[in-house]
């Protein structure tokens, strides 16, 4: 049966007419002083249209609703539906992702009946709960699926919501163009809409500002951040300044501008953790604790504490990028630290919870193990983990993040001597950021005297 039928006279007089030959009536069971068995005939035929009470009162003979009746859909099945739904989402926010998980797939693999509306939700909440499992190549079709909705209403909080998982999920996949792409589209429409600035406008210029970051246009990001922290700031919502500062203090960490970057961090620090996002709160905890690694002073006994509260949240809250990003965070701590062991081990956890699926973030994992390899003297697996790398990389498009590992990968190759395979993993790191290589007069010249 399909459960969003809409309303008409044949559907309702055909499961008036399903459900009167279940129960073992005939035509005239249902007729009384007010209906004629002619008309219940009618109706069943689809060629009348009845009134609320005598449908009523041919919902009550047959032991039905008018819902049921008029909809196909049966009232106590649609709050079963409702109260399903609310699970899911629940289970979703306190961390349970893998119960939110099973809960949307039953929703809409199931028997129970769901509204257009019920459907985008249970829909957006199983692509939900894909990223956060680190499923991205999962969550990106469906949430693809619902963007293209023409029933998903542009500027609707739900489309600005998919509008921000899709460019994410891009992001976090390596594919920061694509990323770019449809937060610049989202927030130009916004734009075109001519509605009040929002939180939505600060939500997706946020998200489009850490892609700008990851692809290493700073400037880009600097400009938009100027423009949405007054408007986060006229707005109120702390959580949404708080990520405006959050991305700020990324931006000016690329920059070189640390002290600006912590000041930032620090204010987003302290907007969030009024907040009851614990994910958010824990995330920017894990960002201030790799702030502290990278200053002069290096204060890794600090960033680590920073960072085991974060670990702990995003344990229970976070996706499994978070926590593995979280868990290389804490091996850069401990190998500042000389717990070299301690570093290796969640190093190895952030490839373990990243999986098969190609990520930046497993190349980086595979570089500190290499790193760790060679300070404990295993110069032989420090030279695999490291090749490792190298072959993964390659895969991955041009970006700030792509060089920044390429920069690393270069460097360890230099600290162990093998000038060639550094100058290699530099002149790679060069092209991430879109500089060329110059071309060589001579060979010009060699192409030349050979034709």
């Amino acid at each position: 049966m399909d459960h969003s039928e809409p309303y008409s006279s044949v559907g309702l007089g055909q499961r008036i007419r399903e459900l009167r030959v279940r129960r073992g009536l005939k035509q005239q069971d249902l007729a009384s002083e007010e209906i004629s068995t002619s008309y219940v005939s009618l109706i069943e035929a689809g060629k009348r249209a009845p009134s609320d009470t005598v449908l009523g009162t041919i919902a009550e003979k047959l032991g039905s609703s008018t819902e049921y009746l008029r909809t196909g859909r049966d009232q106590h099945q649609m709050e079963e539906a409702r109260l399903k739904l609310a699970f899911g989402e629940m289970a979703l926010r306190n961390g349970v992702d893998g119960e939110a998980l099973q809960t949307f797939s039953e929703l809409l693999n199931g028997n129970l009946p769901l509204d257009a509306t019920m459907k985008r939700r249970a829909r957006m909440g199983q692509a939900a709960a894909l990223e956060k499992l680190g499923r991205l190549e999962a969550a990106i079709p469906l949430l693809e699926e619902l963007f293209a909705d023409p029933a998903l209403a542009a500027g609707s909080d739900e489309w600005c919501r998919t509008a921000v998982a899709l460019s994410r999920c891009y992001r976090n996949m390596g594919d920061i163009t694509v990323s770019i792409e449809i937060g610049e589209r989202a927030l130009s429409k916004l734009d075109s809409l001519g509605l009040d600035v929002t939180v939505d406008h600060v939500q997706l210029g946020s998200t489009l500002m850490a892609s700008y970051h990851m692809r290493g246009d700073q400037t880009r990001a600097h400009l938009l951040g100027q423009r949405l922290i007054p408007i986060a700031e006229k707005q109120g919502a702390r959580a949404s300044r708080g990520a405006v500062y959050w991305n700020a203090g990324l931006v000016a960490q690329s920059r070189g501008q640390m002290a600006e970057a912590l000041a930032l961090t620090e204010r987003a620090l302290a907007m969030m953790a009024e907040d009851d996002n614990v994910r958010h709160v824990a995330v920017l905890k894990m960002n201030y604790g790799s702030l502290l690694l990278h200053t002069e002073s290096g204060d890794a006994a600090r960033a680590k504490e920073f960072l085991e509260e974060a670990q702990q949240s995003l344990a229970e809250s976070g996706n499994a990028d978070e926590l593995a990003r979280c868990e290389l965070i804490l091996a850069r701590a401990d190998t500042m630290l000389g717990n070299w062991d301690e570093a290796a081990a969640h190093a190895e956890r952030a490839l373990g919870l990243l999986g098969t699926e190609p990520r930046v973030l497993a190349v980086f994992a595979r570089v500190a193990l290499a790193q760790l390899h060679f300070l404990r003297q295993e110069t032989g697996r420090g030279v695999q983990a490291l090749e490792a790398a190298t072959r993964q990389l390659r895969h991955f498009h041009a970006s700030y993040e792509t060089a920044t590992c390429w920069r690393r990968i270069g460097d360890l190759w230099r600290d162990e001597g093998h000038a060639k395979q550094a100058l290699a993993a530099y002149d790679a790191a060069l092209s991430a950021t879109g500089l060329q290589t110059t071309p060589n007069p001579r060979d010009a010249l060699s192409e030349q005297a050979s034709r």
